[in-house]
């Protein structure tokens, strides 16, 4: 779905403007990392309402955006939070944050049933936390595409070659396979809306536990989730 998180998506809001204030409480450096590419001019005119520094480099090899924009902000350890998943939770976030800053991991992240690593699931409820010497050491060890496009998958997928850390995911979740709120089509984008908005009325300061709750009450909505799964396989 183009444009996806500069579309209107709740009170006027768009998925990073809420984002961005989401990840503003944790009172850390946020960076926004996004293209040269001019169609990504409304994303920097949004970070810079928020106050946020905006990083501009490629738009294929997201690796290497990633490698840049930490050299010049002075960051050796990085957080990633993808601007899709305008369910992040906050206190999932700062536990990773917390124990990624006291860990000398490459690669800390959540961890699900099978051992799955968070960011290959439809969740879209946790960030993951990466060195930028070990993003150096990935880029330097493989040209394949796939790697380049998607930062982290060359190190989590090589745990011989890098200190990989995990955590276990809260264990609500632990073996879902029917929950998606990762948002990647207009289907995930129409359902999403509505959600949130009604769970918002609930509980304005909701997080993963409550969005569970809500949504083991809605078959219907989880039937749907299951379908989207189906046609968006990680």
């Amino acid at each position: 779905m183009p444009e996806k998180v500069i579309h209107p998506f709740y009170r006027g809001q768009t998925i990073l403007d809420l984002l961005l204030e989401k990840v503003k409480k944790l009172n850390l450096p946020v960076v926004l990392a996004t293209t040269v590419n001019p169609c990504d001019d409304r994303l920097c005119t949004l970070a810079e309402k928020h106050g946020v520094p905006v990083f501009r480099g490629s738009e294929n090899d997201v690796l290497d955006r990633f490698i840049q924009a930490a050299h010049q902000f002075g960051f050796n350890k990085i957080i990633r939070v993808c601007a899709d998943n305008p369910f992040l939770d906050l206190s999932a976030l700062k536990t990773l944050t917390d124990q990624f800053n006291q860990s000398d991991a490459d690669y800390f992240g959540f961890q699900l049933d099978g051992n799955k690593p968070s960011i290959l699931t439809h969740f879209g409820f946790w960030a993951e936390g990466v060195r930028l010497d070990a993003l150096e050491k990935a880029a330097g060890l493989t040209t394949e595409k796939l790697y380049h496009e998607h930062v982290t998958n060359f190190i989590y997928g090589n745990p011989k070659l890098f200190d990989v850390q995990f955590i276990a995911a809260d264990p609500v979740v632990f073996s879902r396979t029917d929950i998606r709120m990762t948002l990647d089509t207009l289907e995930d984008f129409e359902m999403q809306v509505k959600i949130f908005d009604e769970i918002n009325k609930e509980n304005p300061n909701f997080g993963l536990r409550e969005i569970v709750r809500w949504l083991d009450k809605q078959p219907e909505i989880l039937e749907k989730m299951k379908l989207e799964i189906m046609r968006n396989q990680k």
